[in-house]
C-alpha cells in the first residue's frame, strides 16, 4: 500500500471511515490525553516544577512531605552544604493541584465509600442525585416551552417574526447574571438553579429547533396543503414526523449545553449538589477528589449521550444520519 493511498484512506475529505478505523480513532481520542497525563505525572524530566521533601536535613522550616519550589530547594541545599550541615533530600514532583492518574482513580472509588466530613453533609451519590434533578427539571421545563415554540416559529413566519427578534437579543445575555434576581423571586434552594438552566437553554433551543424545522422539504408541506390539510394536522402529520430525527439530535446537543450551566447554577443561593462537593474538596486541597468529581460529571454526560444515540438509532431506523453515529 502506497503512502498516498494510506493517507487517503485515513484522511479522505468527508469520507466515511471503516468501522475498525472509527473504533481506533474513538479509543485514541481518550487514550492520548490520558497518555499525556501519565507522562506529565510519572516521568520526572517532563514537568515536575516542585520538589517533594523526603528528609528535611538541617533546614528548620522544611517538613517531610512538603512541596517546595525547585529553586528554593536547591538554594537551601547549597547553603546547608556550604555551612557543613545536612542538606535536605527530595524528589521531583508535580504541584498539589495536579494529582497523578492513580490518585484520581483511587479518589473515584473512595468518594463513594467515605462518609462526608460534616455530620449534616451529603454522600457523593446524594450530591450527584441533587445535580441530576436540577438538570432534569431545568431541561424538561425548557423543552416544554422551547420545542413547541421552535416548531411553530420554523413553520409559520408570523410566529418567527413575533418571537425570534427578542429571543435573538435575549440569548446573548449571560444566564448567571440573573442569579440574584432568581434568588429574590424563587428563594435560595433549587428554584433559582433550575431557572438558570432554563434561561441558559431555552432561547438557544427555540432558535436551533426553528432552524431545523425550516430545513424540512417544503414540497411535503405544499403537497399536504394542496390536499386540504388544516393547520393542526399539518403540524401533527407532516412537520413533526418529518423533523423528529433531527429534533431528537438537537435535544441531545442541548442537553449537553444544560450540563455546562450546572456548576454556575448550583453556586446560586445555597450551594448544593456536585458543586458543593467540589468546592469543599478544593477548600481542603483534596484536588484528587475534585478531578474525580469532574470526571464523574463527564462520565454521566457521555453515558447519557451514548444512550440517547442508541435510542435514536432504534427509534429512527429509516434515518441515515442517526444510524451513522
Amino acid at each position: 500500500m502506497s503512502a498516498m493511498s494510506f493517507l487517503s484512506g485515513w484522511f479522505g475529505v468527508r469520507q466515511e471511515l471503516l468501522k475498525e478505523r472509527r473504533k481506533i480513532i474513538g479509543w485514541a481520542s481518550f487514550f492520548l490525553p490520558i497518555l499525556i497525563w501519565c507522562a506529565v505525572s510519572y516521568v520526572p524530566f517532563i514537568w515536575h516544577p516542585v520538589v517533594l521533601v523526603q528528609q528535611i536535613g538541617d533546614v528548620d522550616y522544611f517538613q517531610e512531605g512538603m512541596l517546595i519550589d525547585k529553586a528554593i530547594f536547591q538554594e537551601e541545599s547549597v547553603n546547608m552544604l556550604r555551612d557543613g550541615k545536612h542538606a535536605p533530600q527530595g524528589v521531583p514532583a508535580n504541584p498539589i493541584y495536579l494529582p497523578a492518574p492513580h490518585e484520581v482513580v483511587k479518589a473515584f472509588y473512595t468518594a463513594f465509600t467515605t462518609p462526608p466530613a460534616q455530620k449534616d453533609g451529603l454522600w457523593l451519590h446524594e450530591s450527584l442525585w441533587q445535580s441530576i434533578k436540577v438538570i432534569f427539571w431545568g431541561f424538561v421545563i425548557s423543552s416544554l416551552i422551547g420545542v413547541p415554540l421552535g416548531v411553530l416559529s420554523g413553520t409559520y413566519s408570523v410566529i418567527a417574526r413575533l418571537f425570534e427578534p427578542f429571543i435573538e437579543f435575549f440569548r446573548y445575555l449571560p444566564a448567571p447574571a440573573f442569579g440574584a434576581l432568581m434568588v429574590a423571586i424563587l428563594g435560595i434552594y433549587n428554584g433559582p438553579k433550575i431557572a438558570i438552566i432554563v434561561i441558559g437553554t431555552f432561547f438557544q433551543q427555540v432558535l436551533v429547533i426553528s432552524n431545523t424545522t425550516r430545513k424540512l422539504d417544503y414540497s411535503l408541506l405544499e403537497a399536504a396543503m394542496t390536499l386540504g390539510t388544516n393547520k393542526f394536522k399539518l403540524l401533527q402529520h407532516v412537520v413533526i414526523p418529518g423533523i423528529l430525527p433531527d429534533l431528537f439530535r438537537d435535544q441531545r446537543i442541548l442537553l449537553g449545553w444544560a450540563w455546562t450551566y450546572l456548576i454556575v447554577a448550583e453556586l446560586i443561593g445555597t450551594s448544593s449538589g456536585i458543586t458543593l462537593f467540589i468546592t469543599q474538596q478544593a477548600r481542603y486541597q483534596h484536588f484528587e477528589n475534585v478531578y474525580a468529581a469532574i470526571f464523574i460529571i463527564g462520565v454521566i454526560g457521555l453515558s447519557t449521550d451514548l444512550f440517547l444515540a442508541w435510542l435514536g438509532r432504534s427509534l429512527f431506523r429509516w434515518d441515515k444520519p442517526a444510524n451513522k453515529e
